[in-house]
């Protein structure tokens, strides 16, 4: 469990209220609002998440008067860990439950049952299949929030456009991610309309995620693509290496991906998408909304996120290569390879 990294946190917002970037003694509780976030995993795409939740939190209590105490916590991905996480907060009676990606959301959604505490999400990707909400515009008693559901067919298109002449596709996952089924499922109907043949390696950790890469080189794909899967970002620097030396280009369905050496990332703002979520966290604790009064957001696709050193490594130029893909895209962008945004 990241523990040194929330005692940070508690330090870093202890100090901004310090100097009353939280506000005080204008809200109707006199205490202020407690919101308990967990996130799933130490991984770039849900730790940006995390960051701009909390900063757009400290605004949204600096613009109203209100206090916000925001408690942070990462099991690193640890069910046992996860599940104390949520039961600590729940013992200290926080205002609202947040849940970073879908394996939290699943279980705060049984602590909202429970207990009546709401629940906001964020990064699940078809809370609809994971039996969080009944439906987005509708999503039930307890629990709502963002989602980042992956275009598919976009995607394939961008790898088709990029190589026309792909014949076999290579797919990256974990298979116990509820992120990637329907991502992968969308993927494999699109890949075998088109005749193309496809290839399937996964990964439940670092190790096996590397010796999935391997295979995946000696299977002889012309591309590999891996929605958003935290189990492949979480491994996403110790792989890239495999596929750019291979001269493969990898395909990833976040930014991040392409952020940790991934040929391309393609999906969601995330930063955006983090900060919807902090309005949706404040509507619910501080303006007395309830989870069923706000629907389940979800955000346009199409930032396509270009690594530029791998790009250069695979033998393409980002010049050429954002004027080929910028017609299927609503935004291209350049990004160098590093551990964190």
């Amino acid at each position: 469990m990241k523990t040194a990294f929330k005692r940070t946190i508690g330090i870093l917002l202890a100090a901004t209220m310090a100097l009353g970037l939280f506000g005080c003694g204008a809200s109707d509780n006199d205490d202020g609002y407690t919101i308990g976030i967990c996130n799933y995993v130490d991984d770039a795409s849900l730790n940006q998440i995390a960051e701009n939740i909390q900063s757009r939190l400290a605004e949204l209590a600096q613009e109203n008067g209100v206090t916000i105490n925001v408690d942070y916590d990462n099991p690193n991905a640890d069910a046992v860990v996860m599940n104390q996480i949520i039961e600590n907060y729940i013992m200290s009676d926080v205002d609202v439950l947040v849940g970073i990606a879908t394996p939290v959301a699943m279980a705060m959604q049984t602590a909202a049952e429970d207990t009546g505490i709401p629940v906001v999400f964020s990064a699940v990707s078809d809370p609809v299949a994971a039996g969080l909400v009944d439906s987005l515009e509708a999503p039930g008693s307890y629990l709502t929030g963002t989602s980042d559901y992956l275009d598919t067919n976009a995607i394939m298109n961008l790898i088709f456009t990029i190589d026309p002449e792909a014949k076999k596709i290579g797919l990256l996952y974990d298979q116990g991610q509820e992120s990637s089924t329907t991502a992968i499922a969308q993927a494999k109907e699109y890949l075998t309309s088109k005749g193309v043949e496809v290839v399937e390696r996964t990964g439940t950790n670092n190790e096996e995620v590397i010796l999935a890469a391997q295979a995946l080189v000696s299977d002889g794909v012309d591309a590999v693509f891996t929605p958003s899967d935290n189990t492949i970002m979480k491994a996403q620097l110790a792989i890239y290496e495999i596929f750019m030396e291979a001269k493969i280009p990898h395909y990833g369905g976040a930014d991040s991906f392409a952020l940790n050496g991934a040929f391309l990332g393609y999906g969601v703002d995330y930063a955006n998408l983090g900060r919807q979520t902090a309005d949706m966290i404040y509507e619910i604790a501080v303006n007395g909304k309830a989870p069923q009064d706000l629907p389940v957001m979800t955000f346009d696709n199409g930032t396509a996120t270009i690594n530029t050193e791998v790009s250069s490594a695979l033998g393409y130029d980002y010049d050429q290569l954002a004027e080929l893909i910028g017609p299927h895209c609503l935004k291209v962008q350049p990004i160098a390879t590093g551990e964190s945004f």
